[in-house]
């Protein structure tokens, strides 16, 4: 028999776990209203690089933050006694918590909107927190994917191609 208290499970029960629940689901929204309106007008404006680059972080912005918003959800379903542990482990498999590559790197990442960068980094900042929180939960580290080189060039480098290809074949 231990007497070990668990720090994390406490903290998933705490006051601190719904002010993370409610920071977690407002920047959902934030993000979603930006993205659909002042974000659409500023990404307009951007030169070809920096469109193609705000468009796949946009594409792995709200990817993030809908697994984060996953994650929130079913942590306080289980703390409200909605569903049971083995429940919770269950459906946790279908969410991917990954360690965020740094999209800094790309010199285009400079011309983005100030507050969609901020966005960015917010949403990078609560993942990391999620992610530490479900490691001390859930008994794993998350991993740390090795570096292949710089992936939003790549993920431009392959939007280049696609837009390439559409605009050869219309």
């Amino acid at each position: 028999m231990t007497n070990t208290v668990n720090l994390a499970e406490r903290f998933a029960l705490s006051e601190k776990f719904k002010k993370l629940f409610q920071d977690g689901m407002g920047l959902v929204e934030e993000c979603a209203t930006y993205l659909d309106g002042d974000g659409r007008k500023a990404a307009k404006g951007l030169p070809r690089n920096s469109a193609m680059l705000y468009g796949s972080e946009s594409m792995r912005l709200t990817t993030r933050l809908m697994q984060i918003a996953s994650w929130l959800l079913l942590q306080r379903a289980a703390n409200e006694g909605e569903m049971t542990r083995d429940q919770l482990l269950e459906e946790k498999k279908k969410i991917k918590l990954e360690a965020p590559n740094n999209p800094m790197d790309n010199p285009a990442w400079e011309e983005l909107p100030p507050q969609f960068l901020d966005l960015v980094s917010r949403s990078i900042a609560l993942q990391n927190r999620v992610m530490n929180l479900d490691a001390e939960l859930y008994g794993h580290k998350p991993e740390i994917r090795e570096d292949t080189g710089n992936p939003v060039s790549q993920q431009i480098d392959l939007l280049s191609t696609a837009f390439g290809a559409t605009k050869q074949s219309n």
